[in-house]
């Protein structure tokens, strides 16, 4: 762990990263790229010195509320968050000031926090978002060795559903000749129809790769599919975007299954629903 002196905790989209770098040593982690500038060790937390104390002030300067996001260079719910308690305590400041929260983790730490997610519910609204990549519990510990299994990450979306809390799932990445087939994709989505979600999230059935986190991601294909490797350099070679040759049927039937079960999909529709800002009296209004 280390410290860093920052001067602001929100992005302008009112997005909060109060670490930098991350432990769960997912293989296809997009933060590792070299663009985002992390020049430590990505496994060694660099933390946001006074963190809170920043937050806060740049919370009781905004105009009017807002729903406030977690930013993707760091999951928020890190093991190191056991320990310093600074997203809760961000999440407390949330509550106290009367914001929005929309938070995306993979890890079942959140639930630590749900007595505060129902209290701002109960205010504005919570929105839960839990990443899932893969039904395959024995695929989960090696593509997301450090993190919540897939089947835990299940539990904690079907107890926000029970506490009446929305969650949004997001699909992402689905690696492909690796976790890009149709029982995966339907695994995943029966876990989402089961736990209730609102919306998923999915851009396509593939993966984005860049300068630093090619080079990592290639490198754990070497340690546990050696034979995968090539695929990838022949089929995609330097491209950012790397969608699975099976993208298209695989996207149908997310589609398919979304429309059926009245699930959000449409990125421009789950977007909206996520920034959109409402009291429970505007809510209300609406019945």
């Amino acid at each position: 762990m280390l410290y860093g002196d920052y001067k602001t905790i929100l992005s302008a989209n009112n997005g909060m990263n109060l670490y930098r770098g991350c432990s769960h040593g997912c293989i296809y982690c997009d933060s590792r790229s070299h663009c985002y500038q992390i020049n430590h060790d990505f496994e060694n937390i660099e933390v946001k010195r006074n963190a809170v104390k920043i937050f806060e002030s740049q919370l009781s300067r905004k105009r009017k509320p807002c729903m406030i996001g977690t930013g993707s260079m760091c999951d928020p719910y890190i093991p190191l968050e056991e320990e310093l308690q600074l997203t809760r305590q961000c999440n407390e400041l949330i509550l106290r000031y009367g914001f929005g929260l929309n938070i995306l983790t993979k890890s079942a730490l959140i639930m630590r926090d749900i007595d505060l997610f129902k209290k701002i519910n109960e205010k504005t609204k919570c929105v839960v978002q839990i990443t899932l990549t893969t039904y395959d519990e024995d695929l989960c510990r090696i593509i997301e060795p450090n993190v919540s299994t897939t089947a835990e990450r299940f539990a904690v979306l079907e107890a926000m559903r029970d506490e009446g809390i929305p969650t949004v799932v997001w699909l992402d990445p689905i690696l492909p000749f690796i976790n890009d087939t149709e029982d995966n994709l339907r695994g995943i989505l029966d876990y989402c129809i089961k736990a209730k979600v609102k919306g998923i999230v999915c851009f396509a059935m593939g993966t984005t790769m860049r300068e630093g986190s090619r080079e990592y991601f290639y490198s754990k294909l070497d340690e546990h599919f050696p034979w995968v490797k090539q695929q990838y350099i022949r089929t995609f070679g330097n491209a950012y975007e790397c969608h699975s040759p099976d993208n298209h049927r695989l996207m149908e039937i997310f589609r398919d299954i979304c429309k059926k079960n009245n699930i959000l999909h449409k990125m421009d529709d789950v977007f909206s629903y996520l920034h959109k800002f409402e009291t429970k009296e505007q809510q209300l209004s609406l019945f």
